[in-house]
């Protein structure tokens, strides 16, 4: 029976029929999802504390709206991502259980400071513009509510990765402080971005059986690839460079070529001893045990409305 429905659940997949809540699916196929999704809306929260922080010295109204406006379209992202994981049976406190408890994962880059303001612009061309590059094609993963939830995510994510060029372009044209400041924020936003897409393929036990499933298309060294290609072209338009000296054109592949990846920072950084690691989840917790009062507040009126109704 299990090989049965195995078979048949393959067969939609293969034909590009979307998995709904309601069918049937592989227990490791749903256990895969819940800690993608849950790592991806972990992710989104976590990722709006780096730029949180410089709401307040935005260096016009115009930046400051802006910069408000893609925080709120962060917390809406995890809103929406906790939504589809919740599809799978699992609970929203028992994901923020896991966060909290250092047992789930979020994305590692957002376990480095914001130095400077040019760091906005680096964090929106670089890092939205690798998290692009990885969640488009999410928008045909297999699985019903994360492929519906990531298509308004990435057009959000679109105009959050061409304000991040259009505020370093604005620094690049400006003093040599600004242009300074420029180079600066890419030179230490760079390697971080191209970590994003996790660790080699041979080094990533879930991505040949994700693919299979569909709920990924690509692995990650194609995604790496194609991102580093796209820079390349962009980072000449602002006047820059990316800070590679092994960084060049390969005619036999018809791809950059492109340095060697520290990894051990990567994993130092995974496991919890990156520069921000601590700070974060600390003003992730606060933020959870600062939010009681409320929570417990709508309980209590929900169950006040129960019971009205019920009358």
């Amino acid at each position: 029976m299990e090989t049965q429905l195995n078979d048949i659940f393959q067969d939609k997949i293969d034909r590009e029929i979307r998995i709904e809540p309601k069918d049937w699916m592989p227990e490791k196929y749903r256990q895969t999802l819940v800690r993608q999704i849950s790592q991806h809306a972990h992710s989104e929260i976590v990722g709006m504390l780096p730029e949180a922080n410089w709401i307040t010295r935005a260096p016009s109204l115009r930046r400051k709206a802006i910069l408000i406006a893609k925080v709120q379209d962060e917390a809406g992202h995890g809103l929406y991502l906790y939504s589809a994981a919740e599809t799978l049976g699992i609970s929203r406190d028992e994901m923020y259980d896991q966060l909290h408890s250092g047992k789930a994962k979020y994305s590692s880059i957002f376990n480095y400071p914001t130095l400077s303001w040019a760091d906005m612009g680096a964090i929106g061309w670089l890092v939205d513009g690798a998290a692009i590059m990885n969640q488009v094609p999410l928008c045909r993963a297999s699985y019903g509510p994360y492929a519906r939830a990531m298509v308004r995510i990435c057009k959000e994510e679109s105009f959050h990765q061409r304000q991040g060029f259009e505020l370093l372009l604005s620094l690049s044209r400006g003093t040599e402080a600004q242009r300074q400041m420029c180079q600066d924020a890419i030179n230490r936003w760079w390697w971080p971005s191209i970590m994003m897409f996790g660790p080699t393929d041979d080094e990533s036990p879930n991505t040949i059986q994700s693919v299979q499933w569909k709920i990924k298309r690509f692995t990650n060294d194609e995604l790496r690839q194609k991102f580093v290609d796209v820079c390349v072209d962009q980072v000449k338009l602002l006047g820059m460079s990316l800070p590679d000296p092994d960084l060049h054109w390969n005619e036999a592949r018809g791809h950059y070529d492109f340095g060697a990846i520290n990894w051990d920072e990567f994993w130092n950084v995974v496991k919890g001893n990156g520069p921000c690691n601590k700070q974060r989840l600390d003003t992730r917790k606060k933020a959870w045990e600062d939010g009681t009062w409320v929570r417990d507040a709508a309980a209590a009126h929900a169950e006040k409305q129960k019971k009205a109704r019920a009358a």
